[in-house]
């Protein structure tokens, strides 16, 4: 366990050194590997590696799915969305923020990045609420909220990741991220309503109540995503066809999406085509970093370490998922989503699974704990992303306006770990 922990030690300092994440998780491995082996078995292990990461079939749903969410982007839906739960929840107390989480559902539902949807709800839905007199803590802490989907409605490319490091099933983790995503909306939605409950100037109404005949407009103007969205998931979960296949059904629908809605000329396809390039690549640098350090770590002493700790001390199950669920939030201060499932869930699902848990129900809890560490303080990324590109909301105003999300967050993953049963329900019909 020495190893393991002098290994972790200097992959986390050379982080804070300002180290790309995946050269630093790639130097410790290979170092690693070098003194527990020899050069030989390191420079061997590498190259299997690097080879293994390029031809996996497996990994080819990740770009795929990465322009899908790019061309849906490029169509510039977001507008549309907020405009559509605006119809809805626009005229209650609060509607707004309201209507921005759900918004982030929905653009959460087809783009897989929280950072991507807080970035771009910010831009659509803070001046909106901010010209209807809401309170800056409530209206950026809603977009630092809602964008946390990003990661846990489907299709997410952090539980492909996942689904590849475990070897679970694709359809199954999006099945599972269903009813645990739907739950967080609706707790969120209850935060915002709670928020105003106490402070009712926070969120003032933004209207009269709008017509059926408005909100069925409303709807019309996002028809095609809807659509989109429903063919990808609905052919995963009927079987049709298979998420590689799936992710390339779903990135030509983006496409024709833009298309459709006139957004989408030579120029753009250019730089849809180069930012998921760009991504891609990072993925896999990242990922092939995180596999070197995997296999260092799996030569030391550490995973069955853990589990004799376990068995010596009579641990509680639980309260070794409640362990992992707090260092998951310690380590998002400093490490961001990917880097973090790809750095622990190599050493922590095999003692997951030795404790008898349902490793697709870890991964639902994986995702939430690392959704939680997003919004934290004092270093939630999506925060920070919201800091940067609204220059004039203080901090401090910031994480006092996310605070209730966290505490919903908080809620929801204590459900989540009790009744087991709502992240396996829809899977189970999957076979």
């Amino acid at each position: 366990m020495t190893e393991a922990l002098i290994g972790f030690a200097v992959m986390l300092l050379l982080i804070m050194l300002q180290v790309p994440v995946a050269f630093a998780m790639a130097a410790v491995g290979l170092g690693g590997m070098a003194l527990i082996r020899n050069w030989d078995a390191a420079y061997a292990m590498a190259g299997s590696m690097v080879y293994e990461s390029g031809f996996q079939y497996t990994l080819s749903v990740l770009p795929l799915f990465i322009l899908m969410g790019n061309f849906i982007t490029q169509a510039k839906l977001s507008k549309d969305l907020y405009g559509a739960a605006h119809a809805f929840l626009g005229h209650k107390r609060g509607g707004l923020a309201m209507s921005t989480i759900v918004a982030c559902g929905g653009f959460s539902a087809v783009c897989g990045s929280s950072l991507a949807t807080a970035a771009t709800m910010s831009k659509v839905a803070y001046p909106e609420m901010r010209r209807f007199g809401y309170d800056p803590g409530l209206a950026s802490g809603s977009i630092a909220a809602g964008g946390t989907l990003g990661i846990l409605l489907p299709p997410s490319i952090v539980m492909v990741v996942y689904c590849i490091l475990t070897e679970q099933s694709i359809g199954k983790m999006f099945a599972a991220g269903l009813l645990p995503g739907i739950l967080a909306v609706a707790l969120y939605l209850l935060a915002a309503k709670w928020v105003t409950w106490r402070r009712p100037e926070a969120g003032p109404s933004a209207g009269e109540r709008l017509g059926w005949g408005a909100r069925m407009h409303a709807l019309k103007q996002v028809w095609g995503i809807l659509l989109l969205f429903g063919v990808v998931m609905g052919g995963i979960y009927g079987g049709v066809f298979t998420s590689t296949e799936a992710a390339g059904i779903g990135a030509v629908g983006g496409m024709l999406f833009s298309l459709l809605r006139g957004t989408l000329n030579w120029r753009g396809l250019s730089e849809v085509l180069v930012e998921s390039v760009r991504t891609t690549g990072m993925l896999f640098m990242i990922l092939i970093g995180a596999m070197l350090f995997a296999n260092f770590i799996n030569f030391t002493s550490l995973p069955d370490d853990l589990k004799n700790l376990v068995m010596r001390w009579e641990l509680n199950p639980f309260a070794v998922i409640l362990a992992i669920c707090v260092l998951y939030i310690i380590l998002g201060m400093v490490l961001e989503s990917m880097s973090m499932i790809l750095l622990t869930v190599p050493i922590f699902y095999p003692l997951v699974q030795y404790l008898g848990f349902d490793l697709i129900w870890f991964g639902i809890i994986v995702v939430v704990v690392t959704e939680i560490s997003f919004i934290t303080p004092p270093f939630g990324m999506n925060v920070i992303v919201l800091r940067s590109l609204l220059p004039e909301v203080p901090m401090r105003t910031m994480y006092r306006g996310v605070m209730p999300f966290v505490v919903a967050d908080l809620v929801r993953l204590g459900v989540l770990i009790a009744f087991p049963v709502i992240s396996l329900f829809l899977p189970r019909f999957l076979g």
